[in-house]
């Protein structure tokens, strides 16, 4: 068998560093906030994860591509990975699931990636230094390239301040058709992944999905018992609006926040957000459940965090902690049936310990759903 030879690339980093390596996917270039992602398997969830928009995602994992794509496993209707970085491509995918390999849904979708290069010292320099802006560019580089290279990734927008959601979210509403009369829930899409809605689904709830800027009044016609409040990219402090619509809905419906909904709930009561140095990034995460005592291990995707002792009035408590750093994985309502965590308990790709999490939720939704609107509506001042 004659060899191939790959065709070369290059990734540049704001700091100057140069790694060379092999390109593929679809030709060209990419720029974009890298990070790194210590799941096993998943990577075409993590792809689709429009969390992940607007970034590059490394991952640890140095076998990427041998089962191919398969259409169950998408998170949303397209990638939003800006790029993609590993250590070993395979070209050549081998499962009876699989409908297509990962080269042609990269060159399909326009994902740029490089392989090739010692991921192990990314990720320790991202560990170290935190995340850093970067640029993929297929073809070989001289100095002259790689110096413009370092340049654009210098001057590419940050992700801290920007409201993202709007490139993100659904642009209509839409229902999941259901034979059962179940409880009706209203999902606030600020980057919903699929398997959120069908664990809703899978609990007992009928999901209505409508877009970050629905207005409470909007959300309230639609006559549902339980908000949740979805995940997201970027910075949580961009969408101004979903502050106002998240503190005006508080107290009305029993309301789950995942990972920016935890962030935005936070924000949302006067709390703060801060950027982690690398950011939570897989699919085997120790959080401890401070009310029971029980490790979970879990799937997480998030660079920002909630400062719980800045919440006013003490409003939230504490519900899960981060057993590698100590930072705020859960809260709950001292009042409300409102609680949110930070990670992924929908758990694709990732383990299944954080699954009571939506049987929770549903409890909470038909308890309010055998009562009336109007105690919540008293509760809330109204």
């Amino acid at each position: 068998m004659a060899l191939v030879r790959k065709p070369p690339a290059v990734l540049a980093l704001e700091d100057g560093t140069v790694y060379f390596g092999y390109a593929f996917g679809a030709p060209g270039e990419t720029v974009g906030e890298i990070v790194f992602n210590t799941s096993m398997t998943g990577y075409q969830e993590i792809l689709t994860d429009p969390s992940y928009h607007g970034q590059i995602v490394t991952m640890t994992y140095p076998h990427i591509g041998n089962y191919g794509i398969s259409v169950y496993d998408m998170e949303s209707n397209r990638p939003f990975a800006r790029g993609f970085i590993v250590r070993e491509f395979s070209r050549v995918s081998s499962n009876h699931r699989a409908n297509q390999d990962l080269q042609s849904f990269m060159e399909q979708h326009g994902i740029v990636g490089i392989e090739g290069i010692d991921t192990r010292a990314l990720t320790r320099r991202l560990r170290t230094g935190g995340v850093v802006k970067g640029v993929i560019a297929h073809g070989a580089a001289d100095d002259e390239r790689k110096v413009q290279l370092v340049a654009r990734a210098k001057a590419h927008d940050d992700i801290d301040g920007r409201d993202m959601t709007p490139e993100v979210t659904t642009p209509l509403p839409y229902a999941r058709p259901t034979f059962q009369q179940n409880p009706r829930v209203v999902v606030i899409d600020f980057g919903i992944k699929h398997s959120i809605v069908y664990k809703l689904e899978l609990s007992g709830a009928e999901v209505i999905v409508v877009p970050a800027r629905t207005t409470p009044a909007q959300i309230m016609a639609l006559d549902p018992y339980g908000l949740v409040l979805s995940n997201g990219p970027g910075d949580p402090g961009g969408p101004t609006y979903a502050h106002d619509t998240v503190w005006q809905l508080l107290g009305l419906l029993p309301t789950y926040g995942i990972c920016m909904g935890h962030q935005l709930l936070g924000l949302a009561v006067g709390g703060k957000t801060y950027k982690l140095t690398h950011g939570h990034h897989g699919a085997n995460t120790p959080v401890k459940n401070v009310i029971t005592g029980e490790v979970e291990i879990t799937s997480q995707n998030h660079n920002y965090a909630v400062d719980i002792e800045s919440i006013p009035g003490r409003q939230f408590m504490p519900t899960h902690v981060n057993l590698n750093d100590g930072t705020l994985e859960g809260m709950a309502h001292q009042r409300y049936p409102v609680f949110s965590v930070q990670y992924h308990p929908e758990a694709s790709p990732g383990p299944h310990d954080a699954n009571y999490l939506f049987r929770r939720f549903i409890e909470e939704v038909n308890a309010f759903e055998g009562a009336t609107a109007v105690p919540a509506l008293q509760r809330a001042g109204v």
